[in-house]
């Protein structure tokens, strides 16, 4: 007859099983806390960069009427591609078309909002580039101005899971996708206009795309 565990035997058996599974548990969280510094930090670095813009030229980016004028790689484009409106609001949809180039963005001016910083040198990148940036969760970054019933410029990270949004929401604001100054739908929802269809609760297994007050 084969010998069987002793009881020490077991008992290192179960605290290394445990280890093992502490270590799993704790480096998954390590990588969540990672991720949600990174929206934060997304977030507060795109803010700074408008609103460091807006102090410089006097104009939002995107929206700027003049930026042809104000940077050289802009001279031989056409004006309606490079230039805002200077009405006082960044237009356009957060996710209109991921337009890659100035040249055929046409007048859209979200569109025209990270290229704009890039030719200030206020965020990484060349000036003619208008591609947005991706978050955590490999979704689009956006702005749109009054979207859902945030009043006021947003950004907007597209795709987030819903665990994450509700720890963002219970960090940030006041833990509702359809209050405050943090607001969610659902992906593939439209976040303006009389299509416009609010979450009313989060659920872990869903994607949103969610807008942060700037």
């Amino acid at each position: 007859m084969g010998k069987g565990f002793t009881l020490v035997e077991i008992a290192i058996v179960l605290v290394v099983v445990g280890l093992l599974m502490g270590g799993v548990l704790k480096g998954q969280e390590m990588i969540v806390n990672a991720k949600l510094k990174r929206i934060e930090s997304d977030h507060s670095g795109i803010s700074a960069a408008m609103f460091s813009y807006q102090d410089r030229y006097r104009q939002l980016p995107g929206d700027d009427s003049e930026v042809q004028s104000r940077f050289d790689l802009y001279t031989t484009l056409n004006p309606v591609d490079v230039n805002g409106n200077g009405q006082g609001t960044i237009e356009g949809s957060w996710d209109a078309n991921n337009i890659t180039s100035l040249s055929t963005a046409g007048g859209v001016e979200t569109e025209k909002f990270f290229a704009h910083l890039r030719a200030a040198g206020l965020i990484p990148g060349g000036g003619l580039e208008t591609t947005r940036p991706t978050n955590a969760y490999g979704g689009l970054i956006g702005i749109q101005d009054g979207a859902l019933l945030i009043a006021g410029h947003t950004t907007v990270f597209g795709q987030l899971e819903g665990a994450i949004v509700k720890i963002i929401e219970a960090r940030l604001d006041d833990g509702k996708p359809d209050s405050g100054r943090i607001q969610s739908d659902q992906t593939g929802q439209p976040m303006a206009g009389g299509g416009m269809s609010l979450a009313t609760d989060y659920t872990d297994s869903l994607r949103y795309n969610v807008a942060l007050r700037l």
